[in-house]
């Protein structure tokens, strides 16, 4: 009976030690104290909160459109402003001050508004204009050069068959005011020698000492030619620098519709 039960206690001994062998050691408890594990949380957000957060996308995004257009906008307004600025000073003459010129020149406009006000619809359509250029060009002469050039440049980019018809044109009203003048002057120094032959032949037959009395008169004569000769030289020099600044243009237009035709 004794040893019957020797071999089975052996065997479970056995069994056991082979157990104890061959279980995982991550089945021992561990000598310290194991850490938490980490909870991660995953957050679903509800239909509502979905639809909110693509309209409020939606509501940003045009809203950073709208703010870019408004800047770009402003910065265009700004360019024409610089632009506008930077015409105006180029086109103002330094040298010459605008609060008479300009008060002048509506003064002499609303002269001839004024006489031609119980005229017939021509003159009334005519004299205005006509007497403000006129104003213009003698009380502010830079300013109007400088205003003419800029709308010659206008002129010749914006309409250059225009501008070419301009320049003949202006070409052809000088040439003729020259030939006006010399014609005028011919005729004055004409009639100045007829009267001083015709003085001293009146002389001659009456014995008389007429070109001796009408010397102050003639001293006189002699000074107002001397200005009118100086006030048609300054003309003269004007006249011939529009003509050659007329002459250039229309040789620039021609060429130009030269190229644009071949």
């Amino acid at each position: 009976m004794l040893r019957a039960r020797l071999p089975r206690r052996a065997l479970w001994a056995a069994a056991a030690a082979t157990a104890v062998s061959v279980s995982d050691p991550r089945d021992k408890l561990p000598i310290y104290p194991r850490p938490d594990p980490e909870i991660l949380l995953q957050e679903t957000p509800s239909e509502l909160e979905r639809q909110i957060g693509v309209a409020r996308r939606a509501v940003t995004s045009t809203y950073l459109d709208g703010h870019a257009r408004v800047q770009e906008m402003v910065s265009r307004w700004i360019g024409v402003e610089k632009a506008v600025e930077k015409r105006v000073k180029s086109i103002i003459a330094p040298d010459e001050p605008l609060t008479p010129g300009l008060l002048y020149v509506g003064v002499a406009t609303l002269t001839g508004s004024i006489i031609a006000r119980n005229r017939f619809i021509l003159m009334r359509l005519v004299l205005p204009p006509a007497l403000f250029f006129l104003s213009l060009n003698h009380f502010i002469p830079k300013t109007s050069h400088n205003l003419s050039a800029y709308f010659g440049s206008l002129e010749e980019t914006y309409f250059p068959t225009f501008a070419e018809k301009h320049a003949i044109a202006s070409a052809h009203i000088a040439m003729t005011w020259e030939m006006a003048k010399e014609k005028t002057r011919d005729s004055r120094e004409k009639l100045s020698e007829g009267v001083v032959g015709l003085i001293g032949k009146v002389q001659e037959a009456t014995g008389l000492k007429l070109r001796e009395g009408l010397g102050l008169s003639q001293q006189a004569v002699a000074k107002a030619q001397v200005a009118v000769e100086q006030q048609v030289e300054v003309a003269k020099e004007v006249a011939e620098r529009k003509v050659d600044e007329t002459k250039a243009v229309a040789e620039k237009a021609l060429e130009e519709v030269q190229e644009a035709t071949k």
